[in-house]
C-alpha cells in the first residue's frame, strides 16, 4: 500500500475545489428561492399518506375526509437552512490505499458541500468525534467559517485517557446521542463516517432520522474488502493499537477475510437501510464531482416521491403490484 499523502491545507483545498467542483454544483443542490429539502416551511410542496412517525399537526383534514385515508402536508424548507456535519475522525478513518485516506476524502466532501450551502447565506455546523465528542462548531455562514471547520477536521483529536484493561474503540452512538441534544431545529444532517464502530449506533441514527433530514455518508476503501497477497504482514488496529501477525499469502486466509468482510458489509447495509436515513457511498478512489452529482440526483428523486423513504423499512408499505398488459 502506498504511503498516505498529507492533507492539503484548508485555504488551498477550498480554492482548488471552488474552481473544479463548487462552481459546477452551485445552484444544483439548491436554487435561488427553493431548496430540495422538504420539511418545515410555509410553501406547500406535496401531500402524502400519514406514517406512524409523522407530526399530527401536519394532517390535512380536508383531504383526509375526502379520501378516507389520513394525509399529511409536506412543505418546502425555508430557504434559510441549517446543515450539520457529524464527523467521525476516529483512527480507522485515517486509513486508505493508493495514497488517499478516508479522512482526506471526507475533508474534500465536507469542504465542497459546506461551501455550496454557505454561498447562499445558509448555515453549517459540526460535531467532531475522535475517541469522544471533542468539538462542537455552531452553525454559521461564510467562507471563513468553512475554513475553520476544515482546520478543526485536520487538527489532531485530543487523546482520551484509557484504563489499562480497556480498549475503547469507536462508539458512534456517542456522537449521534450528542447530536440529538445539540441541534435545536430541524436540519439537514450529514453523518460522515466509515461506520466501523461498537454496536448500538443504529437505533440512535434512526431516532435522529425521525427528526431531521439525515444523510449517512459512508466512507470506505477497496482494501477493506479484499486483502492483497502481501506475504507475512502485521496488521494493527488503528484505534486500539492491537496487532495481529498474519500470512496474507494464504488463499484460505484471504478467502476467509473476504467472507467476513462481506458479512460485515451486508449487516451494515441492513442497518443503514432500516434507519430511515439516505445513504451516500464515498470511496477513496471515487471522483468527488461524480459523488456530489449522485447526491444531487438522490435529493431530486426524494423530492419527487410522494412517499419519501426517510422512515424505517419496517414502516414502509409494500408497493402495489401492477400487471402489464401483454
Amino acid at each position: 500500500m502506498a504511503e498516505a499523502a498529507a492533507l492539503t491545507p484548508p485555504d488551498q483545498l477550498l480554492r482548488q475545489l471552488e474552481f473544479t467542483v463548487i462552481r459546477k454544483l452551485d445552484g444544483l443542490l439548491q436554487g435561488d428561492y427553493r431548496t430540495l429539502w422538504r420539511g418545515a416551511g410555509v410553501d406547500l410542496a406535496d401531500l402524502r399518506e400519514y406514517q406512524a412517525h409523522d407530526d399530527v399537526r401536519h394532517i390535512d383534514w380536508n383531504v383526509t375526509a375526502r379520501v378516507q385515508t389520513p394525509h399529511v402536508r409536506q412543505f418546502h424548507e425555508d430557504r434559510d437552512m441549517n446543515a450539520w456535519f457529524l464527523l467521525d475522525l476516529s483512527g480507522s478513518v485515517d486509513f486508505g490505499s493508493a495514497g488517499v485516506t478516508k479522512l482526506a476524502v471526507a475533508t474534500r466532501f465536507v469542504a465542497a458541500l459546506a461551501r455550496v450551502i454557505t454561498r447562499h447565506g445558509n448555515r453549517v455546523g459540526a460535531l467532531l468525534y475522535g475517541q469522544r465528542v471533542h468539538g462542537v462548531l455552531p452553525a454559521r455562514t461564510g467562507r471563513l467559517h468553512v475554513l475553520e471547520l476544515l482546520q478543526r477536521m485536520q487538527a489532531p483529536a485530543p487523546a482520551t485517557p484509557k484504563a489499562a484493561d480497556e480498549t475503547r474503540g469507536t462508539r458512534l452512538a456517542e456522537l449521534l446521542h450528542a447530536a440529538e441534544g445539540s441541534i435545536p431545529r430541524r436540519s439537514v444532517v450529514f453523518v460522515v463516517s466509515d461506520f466501523i464502530s461498537q454496536p448500538g449506533w443504529a437505533p440512535a441514527l434512526g431516532r435522529l432520522a425521525r427528526r431531521h433530514d439525515v444523510v449517512a455518508v459512508r466512507l470506505w476503501d477497496p482494501l477493506e474488502m479484499d486483502l492483497p497477497d502481501a506475504g507475512l504482514v502485521t496488521l494493527q488496529d488503528a484505534e486500539t493499537g492491537e496487532q495481529l501477525f498474519v500470512d496474507a499469502s494464504s488463499p484460505a486466509f484471504r478467502a476467509r477475510y473476504a467472507e467476513l468482510a462481506e458479512e460485515q458489509e451486508a449487516a451494515l447495509r441492513t442497518q443503514l437501510a432500516t434507519s430511515g436515513a439516505d445513504v451516500l457511498e464515498l470511496a477513496t478512489d471515487d471522483d468527488l464531482l461524480d459523488v456530489l452529482m449522485r447526491f444531487a440526483d438522490l435529493r431530486k428523486q426524494r423530492a419527487r416521491l410522494k412517499t419519501p423513504r426517510r422512515f424505517p423499512a419496517t414502516l414502509q408499505r409494500a408497493a402495489p403490484l401492477t400487471e402489464t398488459a401483454t
